[in-house]
């Protein structure tokens, strides 16, 4: 792919940064642009094609950033505008794009714009926000609940009226309805195009729009899927009125008019729509004029097996015809999966290297986490350690989300390299013993092993554009093939935890990849016998 390339996302690899996590360059234990930049070589060397940066705007930090009070200015946590230029232009320099995180569906309630609609019914901004009377007993305007716990709805004393939060109290819900809202969120999008970023992550893209009559939303099917742990009452409802209206299609189609005036510019949206995601992201991405790709939390569960990414797959497949799916296992909001996808005395590692060679032969973009590229298991933090607050909120039933952002082990020293101070989140001792400066030394390591594998899938044009075409291979084998012109692929994974033997097509005459394929794999023209937890490419001859 080149920079010059329109379409470079379809099939890129994408690595997202949390740069609160990610290096410290100024002892106060909180990582900062300038050791993300520090760290780009790192990222770079792994062979992607963009980094994805979570929120580094100005912030009240009552949900890590995702509160943002000031959209076109970077929190002194983070550093400056200037500290953002210098990373923008080093990641460039290096070959790689720059996507950052656009918080558009709400606010905090510090930022400006929020303290001027809370003051009367009558100022400027007065619907900015998702205002309502409450019922004539004071309750809530309906029954619509807050993904963070509790009602969606907090009252104001003020205003005398009820104001919205799909998240926290503190993160007010912008009013889509009103067109000023809609053209002032376009233009910070302007505001950092003009800078030189290259695209937006679009943080829950299908909240922007709320149904204007305030329907309350009904219960959820008993086997109806939800993108939430079970002990939240958020995935008790059918979420039909606070999300995912078709009033959000029009504005998407303003974002993609914006970014096609900033050529090789691109939007992926984050969906969270339960069992409707597939169809929702079809929507968002067909046609060309929305969104270029989308994320969801499909492959986020604890589910490791072949029927899993089968059915995920096929899913996304019949319902994106002409749009793209962006996968991922792991980000900042979800346990990391080497340890998700474990099981009881299953090596982490192994784990590790499987998922990714399945990751890399989806068709689709892709998206790696930072850490997982080391195999970092999932921390356990102890309570008094939380930061998160929904992991506050529903303790101990669920842990919060902290457990996968602790820092970036770079060395087995203390705090692990991040931070020559006690970091905002403690560092494991298992995460120092899977540092970075330990793996480069390590020819066999996991991060080695990622070098390989991603840059297998930059050289394979079935890998990162071809079509896809599953093959019945049982119960404990998933296998299809990726096909470009002359360019094909047979991807086989085993995911029993014993050597299995599985028969060749009959017109599958192959070479393996050894390189990229696990090791202790044998075969002839009419079996290949696969490790335990083993994968293999195939090459057509």
């Amino acid at each position: 792919m080149t920079r010059s390339d329109p379409e470079w996302w379809r099939g890129a690899v994408i690595y997202q940064v949390y740069p609160r996590s990610f290096q410290d360059s100024d002892g106060d234990g909180i990582g900062d642009l300038k050791g993300v930049t520090a760290r780009l070589d790192h990222i770079a060397s792994l062979g992607v094609d963009a980094i994805w940066v979570s929120p580094f705007f100005k912030s009240p930090m009552a949900d890590m950033g995702y509160d943002v009070s000031d959209y076109r200015d970077v929190d002194p946590m983070f550093g400056t505008l200037a500290d953002f230029d210098a990373l923008l232009e080093k990641a460039h320099a290096l070959g790689m794009k720059v996507i950052i995180d656009q918080v558009l569906s709400h606010s905090s309630d510090q930022h400006g714009w929020f303290r001027e609609s809370r003051r009367d019914r009558t100022n400027p901004k007065a619907d900015w926000y998702v205002w309502a009377d409450p019922k004539p007993d004071g309750t809530a305007p309906n029954n619509w609940l807050s993904i963070f716990g509790g009602p969606a709805w907090e009252w104001d004393g003020t205003r005398m009226q009820y104001y919205m939060h799909s998240f926290l109290t503190s993160q007010p819900d912008f009013n889509f309805h009103n067109p000023q809202v809609r053209e002032a969120l376009l233009d910070i999008m302007r505001f950092w195009l003009d800078r030189g970023v290259d695209g937006f992550r679009l943080d829950a893209c299908n909240h922007y729009f709320h149904d204007a009559a305030l329907r309350d939303n009904p219960p959820a099917p008993r086997a109806a899927g939800h993108d939430v742990p079970d002990t939240n009452p958020y995935g008790f409802q059918e979420h039909l009125y606070d999300k995912t209206q078709p009033e959000n299609l029009p504005f998407l189609q303003q974002i993609r008019a914006l970014l096609d005036e900033y050529p090789g510019s691109v939007a992926v949206g984050e969906v969270g729509d339960g069992d409707r995601s597939p169809a929702t992201v079809g929507l968002y991405t067909g046609g060309g004029d929305k969104l270029h790709f989308c994320y969801t939390f499909d492959l986020f569960g604890s589910d490791f097996s072949p029927a899993m990414f089968r059915t995920t797959v096929e899913k996304f497949d019949d319902a994106t015809r002409d749009g793209w799916v962006c996968w991922a296992l792991s980000n900042h909001d979800v346990p990391r999966h080497a340890t998700r996808f474990a099981r009881k005395g299953d090596d982490p590692a192994r784990v590790a290297r499987m998922a990714l060679a399945i990751l890399i032969a989806l068709r689709g973009a892709i998206c790696l986490y930072q850490g997982e590229e080391l195999a970092l298991p999932e921390a356990e933090i102890a309570f008094e350690d939380l930061r998160d607050p929904y992991g506050i909120r529903f303790w101990p039933a669920f842990k919060g989300r902290d457990g996968c952002r602790t820092p970036m082990p770079w060395t087995d020293g203390e705090h692990g390299g991040f931070s020559t101070a006690r970091p905002w989140l403690p560092v494991p001792s298992a995460h120092r013993a899977r540092a970075v400066a330990l793996q480069e030394k390590d020819a066999r390591s996991v991060l080695h092993f990622y070098r390989d594998v991603l840059a297998f899938r930059r050289e394979s044009r079935a890998l990162q554009k071809g079509d896809l075409e599953f093959v019945e291979a049982g119960e404990d084998f998933l296998a299809f093939v990726r096909r470009d012109g002359r360019d094909e692929l047979l991807c086989l994974y085993n995911f029993s935890r014993e050597p299995l033997d599985w028969s060749l097509p009959p017109d599958f005459v192959t070479a393996f990849v050894e390189r990229c394929s696990s090791p202790g794999i044998t075969s002839n023209r009419k079996k290949i016998r696969m490790p335990a937890l083993g994968w293999a490419f195939l090459r057509r001859l």
